[in-house]
């Protein structure tokens, strides 16, 4: 009579420790304050990367939950309980369509959410700035060509000066190694690739310096390779790049 009640209590902790597992990891990755969580966004595009994040984990908590539940009634069910005709469909609904129909439905919101944040001409009439970010182990070169109309554009290192309240289009290319740029406070990701320029949109609804880093290993100081954004109101932003040297010729893009 041991064996079985010891058994069962075994099952029932293993399905505790599945359930609580999950939800753990969910409660502290919701609980942010750091400078480079992707859950407290600043900005348009970041803010629809966080709500997607959060629909993904209610998704998957459903799923789950849903998944447990059968799971536990299978365990715990008297014996011939259930015909074998209906456990079957039970299993079937339970263990296959329902979470094949939340995968489908955060997949099309998925698709659909990522479209919105691809670059484009401009929105609601706003002008589009422009950054060049050249990715090399392991610093940030940054170009400004909108700066000025004439001579070569300002530059800065590890740094990127924005204005506030309007999407940038950040133009991102690599002199050596597949880099990854990343704001997670202002934007999605986007590789770095020699030979290749890409382009990801970034948008601060409010003046503050926001954490960047290189999302891809890139070599032995790759965690060192950081980098910072600037917003700025526009006064105080032209007055920054008056202050920042000029590139090299052809050193911008």
């Amino acid at each position: 009579m041991c064996g079985p009640t010891y058994h069962a209590g075994g099952r029932a902790s293993r399905f505790r420790l599945q359930t609580a597992a999950p939800l753990a990891a969910l409660l502290l990755a919701a609980c942010g304050g750091e400078p480079l969580s992707a859950l407290e966004p600043a900005g348009p595009a970041a803010e629809s990367i966080a709500r997607a994040w959060w629909l993904m984990a209610a998704g998957a908590a459903v799923i789950l939950l849903g998944v447990t539940l059968l799971a536990a009634y299978a365990v715990w069910r008297k014996s011939g309980a259930l015909p074998e005709q209906a456990g079957r469909r039970l299993i079937l609904a339970g263990g296959v369509v329902f979470p094949l129909a939340v995968l489908m439905l955060l997949l099309g919101y998925g698709l659909a959410m990522g479209h919105g944040l691809l670059p484009a001409a401009g929105h609601a009439g706003q002008p589009v700035y422009r950054v060049d970010v050249l990715a090399r182990q392991w610093q940030w070169d940054v170009f400004y060509p909108e700066a000025e109309a004439e001579g070569p554009p300002r530059a800065s290192v590890n740094v990127l000066h924005i204005p506030v309240g309007q999407p940038v289009d950040v133009h991102v290319s690599s002199a050596d190694v597949i880099h990854s740029f990343w704001v997670p406070r202002l934007g999605g990701k986007i590789d770095a690739i020699p030979g290749r320029v890409n382009v990801v949109r970034l948008q601060a609804d409010q003046p503050g310096a926001y954490e960047g880093i290189c999302a891809e290993f890139c070599g032995l100081a790759h965690a060192r390779m950081r980098m910072q954004v600037h917003a700025h109101e526009p006064q105080a932003l032209q007055a920054q790049l008056g202050q920042l040297s000029r590139a090299p010729q052809g050193g911008g893009r």
